[in-house]
């Protein structure tokens, strides 16, 4: 088997095996494109490295060093020449792009007798002793686990004391001291002398490259991106080219449009006589890429003519690191680049609007999480003109967020793991602070561009970010941030506006995004594909209009039972429960209906002709029922009854299993007139809007609760009797269905026999999961984790369908329906309703709509889609 591939062997398809970076450089080399020369390892190589646990086979040795020789070959260079020597970069390059998790080393070759060759080669020892320093800088953390800082803490104080202001102002004899330096630092903490033949600092480069596979942030970063652990990286050895070289040289990272809006046009950074490294860790604030065409005209031009050909080729926004070597263009990288979801929306649009893809291809680049990204909360208006500014910097990835500002990944982390909010402020973030920036509301820098480690994982993650905040002194030892005349220290609290690259003191309260046209455009192009309908669960008239700007179909689940919490409609409801015959019983209901009515009427205002699923009274009586002393002694008073009275029914309702108790459909069996109540309700109000509106209101009635049909043909025959009555009284009838929600176990079994009492069925999820693993959904949270964590659980159930017991149930319950009578409608009303993993399977179910809260239909729509496709 060969583990190495030369560039010009490779293709674009070949992800797996090139990883990513590895497949795009083969790519662009077919192309033509001023890529400098090199091979990539295989994803297989870095597997069979880490199962043989750490150790590179003979025959992967032998392929290096015969790639090396061909790569002398086309250069004219010598690996390890002390006249002409070959240095190469050593990059990581998993399928899946993973900005800054994994390692990188750039230099490779040089030693105390090769410097002399680039020195001799090039005619300037100071940029080759840079070079060197470099490499030993790189080589110390990623193959040896130095600490960088003791590397940048030497670098600063050398500076410090010759009075330099930055790097570029370091002579060669400087740079010269400073590799004598960084050597000691090797020496002292490896106790061994930085390895001088060219061939072993390679081994050992490829190796910990394969290693960062398995480093923690890398591992972290897979979870949060759902990035599988199986896959391995690649590695890339590429001939080194110089963005170091002089004021004629440079590096940078560039977009072919901006990932923070999606706006079309060149958007980047770079920085003069430096090298790719520099930009990406933040250490020094770039350039726009504007100016490099007043300062390289020819090279500017020609980056744009090679941005457009990518992009065109790639048929997406590309993310392209160049380098500029005495102002010759180098391709280093081109990858479908990061970016926030508002981006992602709009550079879609723009591909389909260009004609450069189709609504289906646009469809599939989109990840459902990304819709909730995109309404990213923004600070209240009329608050923010009150708001203390501290600072300003760029306004690297959008949203705002309030939270305790700390200095370290390991302090966010320890207060975020307290429940607290926490805005995580470094000088420059660095890969290692990857489990700090998850938890954080907010990311801060002092140094780094748009095109930083921070800026870019930000996006990512949809994590609001200001970047290169230069007025900011970031103390990270006294745990302080100073702008001008205030210091901010730990603790603190501030607000953060991603989107303007504002800093405020204090907290700001904040509003919900408003990209709804965006967001609209997609969900319609969703809606011509998707193969089942998607409602909402919803009954507040917010929540309703809500849902249907947001593309609901309809009302799959309204709850009854939350129109019965305001203080007048409590009070009665306390009242009804405290009945002691049919008058005392009747006088609240009446009552009740009228709240009813009011509240179906506006529903069915709003709805229009849209379906609407009103699900009658479903949780046990005594969540009505007063618990506070101060609250039993009021009701005893408002109702004639003592106190001893009122806590005497209190324990009467009092189950052990409330959840398996005296609730749902089982409350109409002894007390009908509940449900008598409620129907009224619905098909009075539904009657009533019918005729003021000209639209055919079509109430679907559901009970909850069924576990067999003697059930529901008991319960159905009561509440047809109650509707027949309103029609004969008022001379006239509408449409209506009563159906009934598939929760229980039993229910499932028999669902064929349910059937013929039903006009329609829906799943109760939520209930199915409880009783089908017999675990309470409100308690399980204390023991879910464990059994995840353990691997007893592949994912909580009540978040992601268990598709072998709980799915199969369902998958029997479809099959009895459909057996019985093919065109009975089935629905999804539990909370996997809007989980796109749960929706994959619901989909291949043949469920003909799911109903979910409103802020996940876009998402669910979205996801059936790319399922229909």
């Amino acid at each position: 088997m060969n583990y190495v591939l030369d560039f010009s062997d490779g293709s674009k398809e070949q992800t797996d095996l090139l990883g990513g970076k590895g497949a795009n450089l083969a790519e662009m080399t077919k192309l033509r494109l001023p890529v400098p020369t090199g091979f990539t390892i295989t994803t297989e190589a870095c597997l069979d490295y880490l199962q043989k646990k750490d150790y590179v086979s003979e025959n992967l040795d032998v392929e290096i060093r015969q790639h090396i020789q061909r790569m002398e070959t086309r250069t004219n260079k010598l690996f390890g020449s002390v006249k002409n020597p070959l240095l190469v970069s050593v990059r990581s390059g998993s399928k899946f792009s993973m900005p800054g998790m994994m390692d990188t080393i750039l230099n490779l070759g040089l030693n105390d007798e090769t410097v002399f060759g680039l020195i001799e080669k090039t005619g300037d020892a100071r940029f080759a002793y840079d070079c060197y320093r470099r490499l030993l800088q790189m080589f110390g953390d990623v193959v040896c686990g130095i600490d960088k800082d003791r590397f940048e803490d030497q670098l600063d104080f050398y500076k410090s004391k010759k009075n330099y202001g930055s790097d570029t102002e370091l002579l060669a004899e400087d740079w010269q001291e400073l590799v004598r330096i960084f050597k000691d630092i090797f020496l002292e903490v490896t106790h061994k002398p930085f390895p001088q033949d060219p061939y072993e600092q390679l081994k050992l480069a490829v190796e910990a490259v394969f290693r960062s596979w398995n480093n923690r942030r890398a591992i972290t970063y897979r979870r949060l991106h759902d990035i599988s652990d199986s896959l391995g990286t690649a590695v890339n050895i590429q001939e080194m080219v110089f963005g170091n070289f002089g004021s004629q040289s440079g590096t940078g990272v560039a977009f072919t449009r901006n990932p923070a809006t999606g706006e079309k046009g060149i958007f980047g950074e770079f920085l003069l006589n430096a090298q790719g490294e520099d930009v990406v860790a933040g250490i020094r604030t770039p350039q726009p890429i504007s100016e490099l065409e007043t300062l390289m005209p020819e090279v500017y031009q020609e980056f744009l003519r090679l941005s457009e050909l990518l992009e065109r080729h790639y048929k997406d926004m590309q993310d392209i690191e160049f380098t500029i070597e005495n102002r010759q263009l180098y391709l280093l990288q081109t990858r479908n680049g990061k970016r926030t979801a508002k981006s992602a929306f709009k550079v879609c649009i723009q591909l389909v609007e260009e004609r450069i893809i189709s609504k289906e291809e646009a469809l599939q680049r989109i990840n459902p999480s990304m819709i909730t990204q995109l309404l990213h909360p923004v600070f209240e208006p009329e608050q923010l003109k009150l708001a203390e500014v501290f600072a300003k910097g760029l306004p690297a990835s959008p949203g705002a967020a309030s939270g305790k500002i700390y200095f370290t990944a390991e302090q966010a982390k320890k207060a975020s793991d307290l429940g607290e909010k926490v805005i995580l402020i470094r000088q420059e973030t660095s890969p290692e602070d990857i489990e700090g920036m998850v938890v954080s509301e907010a990311i801060v820098t002092s140094r780094g561009g748009m095109t930083s480690h921070a800026a870019v994982v930000a996006r990512g993650m949809g994590v609001c970010c200001v970047a290169g905040c230069e007025e900011v002194q970031v103390d990270e030892f006294l745990e302080q941030a100073t702008a001008g005349t205030v210091t901010l220290r730990q603790g603190d609290t501030i607000s953060v506006d991603g989107t303007t690259g504002t800093i405020y003191r204090g907290s700001i309260p904040y509003v919900e995004g408003d990209e709804w046209q965006l967001l609209e455009t997609i969900t319609n192009w969703g809606k011509e594909i998707a193969k089942i309908g998607v409602k909402a669960n919803a009954e507040t008239p917010s929540d309703i209009e809500t849902a249907l700007k947001l593309g609901a179909q309809g009302i799959g689940l309204a709850r009854t039972e939350h129109m019965f919490f305001g203080e007048q409609r409590i009070f009665e409801m306390r009242k009804m429960i405290l009945a002691q015959d049919e008058e005392s019983l009747m006088a609240p209901l009446n009552k009740l209906k009228e709240f009813q009515k009011e509240d179906f009427r506006t529903m069915f205002e709003l709805l229009q002709d849209k379906p609407c699923t009103i699900r009658l009274l479903d949780p046990p009586l005594h969540e009505f029922l007063p618990q506070i002393e101060e609250e039993i002694e009021h009701l005893a008073s408002e109702t004639q009854r003592t106190v001893a009275q009122i806590k005497h029914r209190i324990a009467e309702l009092h189950e052990q299993n409330p959840m398996l108790g005296h609730r749902g459909c089982r409350l109409a069996v002894t007390t009908p007139q509940i449900y008598e109540m409620q129907v009224a309700a619905i098909i009075e109000s539904a009657m009533t809007v019918s005729q003021e509106s000209g639209v055919t209101i079509l109430p679907e009635i559901m009970i909850p609760l069924i576990g067999s049909k003697e059930e529901l043909a008991w319960l159905r025959e009561r509440l047809v009797q109650t509707i027949e009555q309103i029609f004969e009284n008022e001379q006239k009838q509408i449409p209506y269905k009563i159906g009934t929600m598939l929760e229980i176990p039993r229910a499932c079994l028999t669902a064929d026999k349910i059937a013929e009492a039903s006009d329609f069925f829906s799943f109760g999820t939520n209930d199915l999961t409880q009783l089908t693993y017999g675990f309470s959904r409100d308690d399980s949270v204390k023991f879910i984790g464990a059994y995840e964590e353990r691997k007893l659980l592949k994912s909580d159930p009540f978040q992601h369908i268990d598709e072998e017991g709980v799915g199969a149930l369902m998958t029997i319950a479809v099959d009895k329906i459909r057996s019985f009578d093919s065109d009975i409608k089935i629905g999804v009303c539990g909370e996997v309703g809007g989980d796109p993993q749960s929706i994959r399977f619901l989909q291949k179910l043949g469920v003909d709509y799911i109903s979910c809260s409103p802020y996940r239909i876009p998402a669910a729509i979205l996801t059936i889609a790319q399922e229909s496709l």
